[in-house]
């Protein structure tokens, strides 16, 4: 069976499957009861391909746009442009109306943009500052809702419980059976009156209801689950100003004529226009799907929802939200796509159509047995010309048992299961801070042997504070409590004077105030601990900045590994200021400034003094900087790059970030649980190695790179070394994807990898599973990434993988208990009906069953927490076989009790029972399907452990599975003994409630004895 699942259900990958795998899978797929269910949480190609038609539309936008601008100027030039702001915009207090906004920015018509005076002609008519922000007042935010409307888009509606419970009547069997119950009620009540006659169809009614009901409140329960998980994906903040204030909103909150800053990896949030900025690369391939990135300038302003900040930062103004927008238009269709079927819902489809055909099969010949039985026993008496209608009511139970053995052979909740367990899982890893954005990541992550994660933030608290200082050669060290006269003394204030404005200016950071007028810093932690460092030593953000203008700007990106600004000083000269990695920029500097405060030439000497601190920094874990300047004179455009040497070094500053508490331990579940630790960063090697010893990842055998080096290896070289990294340090992003890419393919590794910035999303779009970082992270890399752990710890990622093993577990003991039922029944009804011409369970038992280990079975089985245990096993890993030799051992080795048990019952059932009397046949038939549903109830709770013999071990804290265990038996004795008109089943004594439980609980035994017969782990 695993190597037909494989060639046929094994194309469709965790991620980024093909189109052609996902459509073969579906059509192979035919013997399906309910397709509106079975595919209700698989992806819907259709509705992608609008998606992809909506893009194709803004890319021929795209491209047209020039040409219709030109067209668009010569009009306006001939006819000019006017404009007649609508009453309603004008008794809002606004000059300007959605539609014309939209036509402006949408179109990026600049001459239109230049009849309204510009941006802040725009802004005006927005009644808003670009440097103050909209004013927050109820009244005038209410004001702006109304005439513009809100920042969010259409989604599909909730789907109410009567819609599940109208999809759950769709299933073709069940519909057989309903059209068997009306002949039945109409043949019965002809021939038997009411109510008598009427027993049976009831009986089959009543069974369907109760399938349905219960079917659709587990589905209805589900979707909810989904819906609250789809609102966290959807929850970004954004920075804005208010009131004159920075201050952080919901995405959904902004209002056209808002304030947005965005920085590198930020996702544009609505339409609007570019105010101030630097370097602002954008790229638009998420809304037009092309791949090269536009330049946004004051010149060309135009800034798109949906599109993302590839590099630079800027201030931009809000002008179009919502549905108005294309981002909004394309989003509402995407949201329709859903998400890919997951790997394991693909195979169980695929175990769900084999067992379907083989119940298609039998219930065929079963129903051909009976009603050649029938036909024979007709002729034997003489009366095969004369039908009566308990004849019609005969054959009619036939049917409906063939069709009922359909029911029950087609494992309908084979890969339903598996969407109920995701869903489970992922809404309890909500609750351990881990939000899972694709299905899949949730059963792939527990396969997972290789996790490659980041240092800062992840092993990390990213709170950094500067620890230590090297200013003129000399080393100082920097707490809390450290006073700003203490740490100059002996600096020259020449010097103090450099590294205030090397601190304040060159940062992407920001010292604002907030609206209760206390201070607050913004910007990544680094930023943040340089930005206090100044503040500390009695610097002021606001006076540097204002002393000198920024001309240029080149962020901080993991490339370069440097961040530079180019100032214009008050008498019209230019200096530059460099800051990042030490020794990289260390080598861009050819000065130094001197204990007296003198600019003096690097020699040997001070550029061993300063590499040795550097090393001693290092040595003590710290992040280490290196902040720099150069003099430009008087001639420097901004079209020109910023140098990258002749420097003269201002400091040296080490960052302490300490390592994150329960990380070591976090380190050594993983090392028990199968799964390679590598640390992957940007960081000087000695403090990469340092905190990788105190994590427990780096080990003796293991060895520590770095990202130049790994570079620029062979592939033979690679094929060598791979396995025993266990550190990267100074790693490009490029160097992040080999590593991955390396280890997924030679080495057939399933990998998680870590990130947090722009750069990162070529890894994490590589990996098995992208995790990206819910604080630190930019929203570029979030969505590339498959789950995204939102408190940025390493012990969350370790959570993740024992959700993910815990997923696997559950639906392969689900897997083994359905499996079980359904080898049973089918060999049951089938040989009944060809050796005796009658079949011993009913079409209403046959339902009871099936509810019993379809959907009451998933919800007892693969809805079980994780325990410790799951992360001392090896992993399943990329070639593991989803049904085991342990589980075939299992299923096969309980069947056969099972069956021989029954068997018996029917054959010598009577005899050891001491039945006789005209009830003896209905009371033998209740005792065989008491006896069948207790061994399955037994079956139940031996398939909670697949391996180990003590299967109640943490049985009581799984209240779903008690619950249900309990409503089972509950149920089970009332329709013995109170439902044997609609059930056929007969009230039996207390020997033989006793027999038949005793018969279902000896299976555990046997289920023990089958656990010691070894049978290898594939």
């Amino acid at each position: 069976m695993e190597s037909y699942l494989k060639e046929n259900f094994g194309e469709v990958k965790p991620k980024n499957s093909s189109e052609e795998a996902l459509q073969r899978w579906r059509k192979l797929c035919w013997v399906v009861k309910n397709p509106k269910r079975r595919f209700r949480f698989t992806a819907n190609l259709s509705k992608r391909d609008e998606a992809r038609a909506i893009q194709r539309s803004n890319q021929e936008k795209f491209r047209l746009r020039v040409a219709v601008l030109v067209s668009q100027a010569a009009l306006q030039f001939i006819h000019g442009i006017t404009y007649n702001v609508p009453e309603e915009v004008k008794a809002a207090g606004f000059k300007i109306c959605a539609d014309e906004l939209g036509s402006i920015v949408e179109g990026h018509n600049a001459k239109k943009l230049r009849a309204h005076d510009g941006v802040e002609g725009i802004a005006k008519k927005l009644s808003t500052s670009t440097t103050n922000g909209i004013s927050t007042s109820e009244d005038s935010l209410n004001r702006r809702k109304n005439v513009y409307g809100i920042n969010k888009f259409t989604e599909t509606p909730v789907k109410g419980f009567w819609v599940f419970v109208w999809e759950a009547l769709q299933d073709m069997t069940l519909m057989i059976l309903a059209f068997c119950a009306f002949v039945s009620l109409i043949v019965g009540i002809t021939t038997e009156g009411w109510p008598k006659g009427a027993h049976d169809g009831l009986g089959i009614v009543a069974s369907i209801l109760l399938v349905v009901f219960v079917t659709a409140t587990s589905d209805y329960r589900q979707s909810l689950q989904f819906k609250d998980l789809d609102k966290e994906k959807k929850k970004i903040v954004v920075q804005v100003t208010r009131n004159g204030c920075r201050q952080k909103i919901s995405i959904f909150d902004l209002l056209p004529g808002d304030i947005v800053h965005l920085a590198i990896g930020d996702q544009v949030p609505a339409d609007g226009l570019f105010v101030s900025g630097f370097s602002l690369l954008i790229n638009e391939s998420s809304l037009t799907g092309e791949s090269e990135p536009v330049y946004v300038t004051a010149d060309c302003p135009f800034l798109l929802s949906g599109t993302k900040v590839q590099d630079g930062s800027c201030k931009m103004l809000i002008t179009t939200v919502g549905m108005r927008t294309q981002w909004g238009k394309l989003m509402a269709t995407l949201s329709e796509g859903g998400d890919d079927e997951t790997p394991l819902q693909v195979k169980l489809n695929g175990v769900a159509t084999i067992i379907g055909k083989i119940g298609l099969f039998f219930a065929v010949i079963t129903f051909a047995v009976l009603v050649q039985g029938m036909f024979v026993r007709k002729r034997q008496e003489g009366s095969h010309w004369s039908w009566s209608g308990d004849d019609a009511l005969e054959m009619l139970e036939y049917f409906a048992v063939a069709v009922t053995i359909v029911v029950v052979a087609v494992p309908e909740g084979l890969p339903l299961a598996v969407t109920l367990s995701l869903a489970f899982a992922m809404k309890k890893m909500m609750n351990d801070r881990a939000l899972v954005r694709h299905l899949a990541a949730c059963e792939t992550m527990g396969s997972a042997t290789n996790i490659c994660s980041d240092k800062t933030g992840t092993l990390t608290t990213n709170h950094m504070t500067v620890a230590k200082a090297c200013i003129c050669g000399t080393i100082k060290e920097v707490s809390g409590s450290t006073e700003a006269s203490t740490f100059c003394s002996g600096i020259p204030d020449s010097a103090i004077r450099m590294l205030f404005e090397s601190i304040f200016t060159n940062t992407g950071g920001e010292v604002v105030k907030t609206e209760d007028n206390k201070i607050e810093i913004l910007g990544t932690p680094t930023e943040t601990a340089l930005l206090e460092f100044g503040l500390l030593l009695g610097g002021n953000f606001e006076l540097e900045r204002q002393a000198s203008k920024l001309v240029k700007v080149e962020p901080f990106n993991s490339v370069k590994k440097r961040m530079g600004v180019v100032i214009e000083l008050p008498g019209g000269s230019f200096r530059a200021h460099s800051k990042g990695a030490s020794e990289i920029i260390l080598a861009a500097c050819d000065k130094v400034v001197d204990t007296s405060g003198e600019v003096v030439p690097l020699n040997e000497e001070s550029i061993s003094h300063l590499k040795g601190t550097i090393e001693k920094f290092a040595n003590e874990a710290l992040r280490t900087l290196c902040l720099v300047y150069k003099e430009m004179g008087n001639e420097f455009s901004a079209e020109t790059p910023i140098p990258v040497e002749g420097y003269t070094c201002i400091a040296i500053v080490g960052i302490k970030d300490p390592v994150r508490p329960g990380v070591r331990e976090s380190v050594a579940i993983c090392r028990s649980a199968g799964i390679t630790v590598r640390m992957v960063t940007g960081d000087n090697i000695n403090t990469a190695r340092a905190i990788a010893r105190e994590c427990g990842i780096l080990t003796d055998d293991g060895i520590a790179i770095e990202g130049p080096e790994f570079r620029v290896k062979t592939e033979e070289e690679l094929h060598e070394i791979i396995p025993k990294i266990q550190v990267m340090a100074r790693s490009s992003p490029l160097d992040k994807h080999t590593l991955v890419k390396h280890l997924r393919t030679t080495f057939q590794e399933v990998v998680a990898v870590t990130g947090d910035g722009t750069n990162d999303a070529p890894a994490l779009h590589e990996a098995d599973i992208g995790l990206a970082m819910g604080i630190a992270g930019t929203e570029v890399a979030k969505e590339s990434a498959d789950v995204i752990i939102l408190d940025d710890n390493f012990s969350t990622i370790v959570t993740v993988a024992k959700w993910g093993r815990s997923v696997y577990v559950n639906i392969q003991k689900f897997v083994q208990f359905q499996l079980t039922v359904n080898v049973v029944a089918l060999v049951v009804n089938f040989s009944s009906a060809c050796l005796t011409g009658n079949a011993p369970l009913t079409a209403v038992q046959l339902l009871w069953v099936n509810m019993i280990m379809d959907t009451l079975g998933a919800l007892a089985l693969a809805t079980e927490p994780p325990n410790d245990e799951l992360m001392k096993r090896q992993p399943v890993g990329r070639k593991g076989n989803f049904i085991s030799n342990v589980m075939w051992r299992n299923i096969l080795g309980q069947s056969l009790y099972q069956f021989i048990v029954i068997w018996y019952l029917q054959t010598a059932g009577k005899a050891a029972l001491r039945l006789d009397g005209l009830d003896s046949n209905l009371i033998l038939n209740t005792v065989i399907f008491n006896s069948f549903v207790f061994c399955q109830v037994f079956n139940e709770i031996s398939s909670r452990e697949m391996e180990k013999i003590n299967v109640f071990k943490g049985i009581l804290k799984n209240y779903v599975f008690v619950a249900v265990l309990t409503s089972t038996v509950l149920f089970q004795i009332i329709i013995i003994e109170f439902l044997g008109t609609f059930a056929s089943t007969h009230p039996l004594t207390l020997q033989q409630w006793f027999l038949s439980i005793t018969i279902g609980f000896l299976g555990m035994p046997i289920a023990a004895a089958l656990k010691m017969i070894p049978v290898g782990s594939t």
